[in-house]
C-alpha cells in the first residue's frame, strides 16, 4: 500500500505560482513513478508530469514545458510540483499519483496504482 496526500493549492491570480507538494508514505520502491495529473471542470483527467523516484528522470506534457517543474526529495518521500506563470486554465484540481511497478514514465492514468485526494488550485484572471 501506498498512501499520498497532496497540500499546496490554493487560489492565485493570472501570472502568479504556486508549489504543490505530495508526501508519499508506505510501499514507494526505488522503481516508483510519482506523477501530477489534473482535472478541470466538464474535463477528463490530463497528465502533467512524473518522476522517477530512483534517479530524478522527469517528463512533462509539452504544453507545461518551461512553466511546472516536477522534483522529488527522498529524504522527506515528498515530491513537488513547481507551477509558474500560471494561467485561468490552469484551474483543476491536481492529482498524485503513483505507479511501483514502473518500467517507463508512463502519461496514462490506468498505468498509476494510487491516488492522492488531490488539492484544488484556482487561477483567476
Amino acid at each position: 500500500q501506498v498512501q499520498l496526500v497532496e497540500s499546496g493549492g490554493g487560489s492565485v491570480q493570472a501570472g502568479g505560482s504556486l508549489r504543490l507538494s505530495c508526501a508519499a508514505s508506505g510501499r514507494t520502491g526505488w522503481s516508483t513513478v510519482l506523477g501530477w495529473f489534473r482535472q478541470a471542470p466538464g474535463k477528463e483527467r490530463e497528465f502533467v508530469a512524473a518522476i522517477r523516484w530512483r534517479n530524478g528522470n522527469t517528463y512533462y506534457t509539452d504544453s507545461m514545458k518551461g512553466r511546472f517543474t516536477i522534483s522529488r526529495d527522498t529524504a522527506k518521500t515528498t515530491v513537488y510540483l513547481q507551477m509558474n506563470s500560471l494561467k485561468p486554465e490552469d484551474t483543476a484540481v491536481y492529482y498524485c499519483a503513483a505507479d511501483v511497478v514502473a518500467t517507463e514514465l508512463s502519461t496514462n492514468e490506468s498505468q498509476y496504482n494510487y491516488w492522492g485526494p488531490g488539492t484544488q488550485v484556482t487561477v483567476s484572471s
